[in-house]
C-alpha cells in the first residue's frame, strides 16, 4: 500500500504538468484588451450614427459624381463588410490554435486601427462588398449595422476565444483573430472619413 500511495504522489506532478499545460494553451484575452476592443467598436458605431442621423433622404442619396457612392451606398457597405468580418473571425477559429504563429502578426493593435482608416491609401471594394440596395434604405442598412455591431461587441464583452493565436492572412500581412475585431472599427472610421468627403462636396443638398 506504500508503493502504491508513493505512486500516486509520484503521479500527481505530472497530471498537474498535463492539465495546466492544456489550460494554458488557450489565452483568452486580457481586461485591458477587452475593453481596448469593445470601446472602439463603440465608438466608431457612436460615430456613424451621430454622422447621418439629422441629414435628409436627398443628402443620404446625393452622389457626387457617378464613381462615387453615396452616403446611403457608404451606410449599406458598412452593413455587409460587418457580418463578413465577423465571419472570417468565425473562420479562423475553426483551426487549431497556433502560438508558432505569432511571429507572423508583425503590426501592434494600434498600426492595424492607423492603417485601415487611412484613407490616403484608395482600394477598390471586392464585389460581394459593393452596394446593390439590399436592405431597401439608408435606415435597413443602418439597422443591420447597428445590430450586428451590438452583437459582435457583445461578443467581445463575453468570449472566452483564444483570438491572439487564430489568424487572418490579409493583403497587408497577417493579423489575429483580436486584431481583425480592430479591422472592423477601422474599417468603419474609414468610411465615416468618406461620408464627411461626400458632404464637403460643392454640390452636397443643404
Amino acid at each position: 500500500s506504500l508503493k502504491i500511495i508513493n505512486m500516486k504522489r509520484s503521479m500527481l506532478p505530472i497530471t498537474l504538468f498535463v492539465f495546466l499545460g492544456f489550460s494554458s494553451a488557450i489565452s483568452e484575452l486580457t481586461e485591458a484588451e477587452r475593453n481596448y476592443a469593445i470601446t472602439a467598436l463603440s465608438n466608431s458605431k457612436q460615430h456613424i450614427v451621430k454622422a447621418t442621423q439629422d441629414l435628409s433622404e436627398e443628402q443620404l442619396n446625393y452622389q457626387p459624381d457617378e464613381n462615387t457612392w453615396s452616403i446611403a451606398q457608404i451606410m449599406e457597405h458598412l452593413a455587409v463588410s460587418e457580418e463578413m468580418m465577423f465571419t472570417m473571425v468565425q473562420e479562423s477559429l475553426k483551426s487549431p490554435a497556433d502560438p508558432s504563429r505569432r511571429a507572423e502578426v508583425t503590426m501592434k493593435d494600434e498600426e492595424v486601427l492607423n492603417l485601415v482608416e487611412d484613407r490616403s491609401k484608395k482600394v477598390k471594394t471586392m464585389e460581394p462588398l459593393e452596394p446593390t440596395d439590399r436592405f431597401g434604405s439608408f435606415e435597413g442598412s443602418l439597422e443591420k449595422f447597428e445590430s450586428r455591431r451590438a452583437a459582435h461587441i457583445d461578443y467581445v464583452k463575453n468570449t472566452k476565444d483564444d483570438l491572439r493565436n487564430h489568424y487572418q492572412k490579409l493583403p497587408f500581412g497577417t493579423i489575429d483573430a483580436y486584431q481583425t475585431l480592430l479591422f472592423m472599427s477601422g474599417h468603419s472610421e474609414r468610411h465615416l472619413m468618406q461620408m464627411h468627403e461626400v458632404m464637403s462636396d460643392p454640390g452636397f443638398p443643404e
